[in-house]
């Protein structure tokens, strides 16, 4: 038997050397299907059978997830009703290897009547669906990868590919944004890391761990236990900010001072000019700054420099920011 390690390489020979030969066919029917979608006033549909019908998906999932509506429909069902939902505004993006599969074929018809745009993604640029489309896109391959020569592998990994180039350049075309992205899959972390701010997570009121530079530490010790939040602010009467002691200091202190530490006020402890950050900034920007400083919290001044809120790196992680 063949070594295994062997057939595994000459599988990725095969495809990325069909991936290769792919990108030497992008030309001006590339351009001309984007331009297609871009100016389409309605949505992608892309429909194919078997092998072709999974990547469809992804395709249609990766459009639909990077600001080009699209959805899949399957070809055997849209002849029985689907086909509703096809409207003369939209793209049709149509797939088959052999550009012959009967069920594909069915739609042209009912595409054409209404004057659909059909962009085919074929293995066989002289097929049915070739010459019917608007536009053609070749994802032929000289040879599969499986050892009988037409199980789908190399074919189906270009045609993913092609799928990916286009909405790449759909990206660049319509101008699409990462904030945009992230608009569109707010469940995941993208989406968290993009949408969540600072003042989304930060601690305001009276949650707020705050002394006076007259305080003792004694007291401000207590107020960081208190607020549990591993830090106390020092303010003014008027709430401007003067500086920051954390649980670190208090240790660092016990040390240097003794006893005598909890009797000294906190003017003479405090670090001046804590780390700050606005409130409107990214809450992954402020677990970077932490990070940076290897720090735990960061103040949020108001526009007045006063003291607004206070953001601490567990809030950040709890939100499953990373």
């Amino acid at each position: 038997m063949e070594n295994l390690i062997d057939v595994a390489k000459r599988v990725l020979t095969i495809e990325a050397q069909s991936l290769q030969e792919l990108k030497e066919r992008i030309n001006e029917d590339f351009l001309k299907a984007v331009e297609i979608i871009h100016n389409s006033k309605g949505r992608v549909v892309v429909t194919g059978m078997g092998k072709s019908g999974l990547v469809g998906r992804k395709i249609a999932a990766t459009l639909a997830s990077t600001g080009t509506p699209s959805f899949f429909m399957h070809p055997a069902e849209a002849s029985h009703g689907d086909l509703g939902m096809v409207t003369e505004d939209d793209v049709v993006i149509a797939i088959s290897n052999s550009g012959e599969t009967e069920e594909v074929l069915r739609l042209i018809p009912y595409l054409k009547y209404f004057n659909v745009k059909i962009i085919a993604l074929t293995g066989n640029p002289n097929s049915t669906l070739a010459r019917q489309a608007d536009v053609t896109l070749d994802v032929s391959v000289k040879e599969e990868a499986c050892p009988f020569g037409f199980i789908p592998t190399a074919s189906t990994t270009v045609t993913l590919a092609m799928g990916d180039a286009l909405a790449v350049a759909l990206i660049m075309r319509n101008g699409f944004k990462k904030e945009d992205f992230a608009v569109f899959h707010p469940g995941g972390s993208l989406g968290r890391k993009m949408l969540t701010k600072v003042k989304d997570l930060m601690h305001m009121g009276e949650e707020l761990p705050v002394a006076h530079p007259d305080t003792v530490m004694l007291d401000a010790v207590l107020e960081i236990s208190s607020k549990r939040l591993g830090v106390v602010v020092i303010v003014d009467e008027k709430m401007k900010i003067l500086g920051i002691i954390t649980d670190g200091d208090v240790r660092r202190g016990v040390q240097k001072y003794g006893k005598e530490l909890f009797e000294l006020k906190v003017s003479e402890i405090m670090t001046r000019n804590p780390k700050t950050i606005n409130e409107e900034e990214l809450a992954a920007v402020a677990l970077s700054t932490m990070q940076k400083y290897s720090i735990t919290s960061l103040v949020v001044p108001a526009s007045d420099g006063t003291l607004k809120g206070l953001i601490h790196i567990h809030d950040i992680l709890k939100k499953g920011i990373f």
